[in-house]
């Protein structure tokens, strides 16, 4: 009769455990756990955001690349990663265009500087017709990388807080040897980046007619 007892408290014993596991929401931050297995869990960021801070997300690797900025009011992530495999690309058709700074502003530019290149440019003052695809913004346009097809060159905010979120905490994968270029200009001038941090962690004017690296912006949402 004891053994009797004894199993049939087991069995009850194993059905509670079950139903705990079970009832575990997976969804809810567990701090038992990484910042990036919330996250894969489903965590919402701005739950994570709340425990440890934005600046725990900063350099993780999620999304196809590098957690660079979090927005506090809805909670999407911004990620980058480097693209200088492909080696240095043009930036296209020399036009007047004066676009966005800010971060976010990427994905918007991309796209009027996509625009742009499509558009006969030949009769504007100090315009040059590229006549080719194979320039930075419809390379990115056009790419599948990483599993993701919705990347973007980064603006001048972006790109700045890309090397001081992530590139000068020594995380990321960005070149210091190179120029990249990224998607805000004004008038004819685009502006690049260098991540040394001998020229200063800001973007600067740089020239349409060189060529530079790229670096793949997305917004993960």
């Amino acid at each position: 009769m004891k053994n009797v007892y004894l199993i049939v408290l087991a069995l009850l014993m194993f059905n509670c455990s079950n139903d705990d596991d079970t009832s575990t929401d997976l969804t809810q931050y567990n701090a038992s756990l990484t910042v990036l297995q919330n996250l894969d869990n489903g965590v919402a960021v701005l739950d994570i955001t709340a425990e440890v801070g934005v600046e725990a997300l900063y350099g993780l690797e999620y999304g196809g690349g590098y957690i660079y900025y979090v927005d506090d009011t809805d909670g999407s992530l911004m990620i980058a990663t480097d693209y200088s495999e492909i080696g240095t690309k043009s930036w296209g058709d020399h036009f007047d265009l004066t676009n966005g700074d800010l971060i976010g502003d990427g994905q918007t530019n991309t796209q009027l500087l996509v625009d742009g290149n499509l558009n006969d440019n030949s009769t504007v003052p100090n315009g040059l017709e590229f006549g080719s695809d194979d320039y930075v913004f419809k390379i990115v346009t056009d790419l599948v990388y990483r599993d993701y097809d919705d990347w973007f060159v980064p603006s001048k905010g972006s790109i700045e807080a890309i090397f001081n979120n992530v590139h000068m905490q020594g995380l990321g994968n960005f070149d210091e040897t190179l120029f990249y270029w990224t998607s805000t200009k004004v008038g004819y001038h685009p502006y690049v980046m260098s991540f040394n941090p001998n020229f200063g962690g800001g973007a600067f004017f740089g020239s349409c007619f060189d060529s530079s690296a790229i670096i793949l912006v997305r917004k993960h949402e």
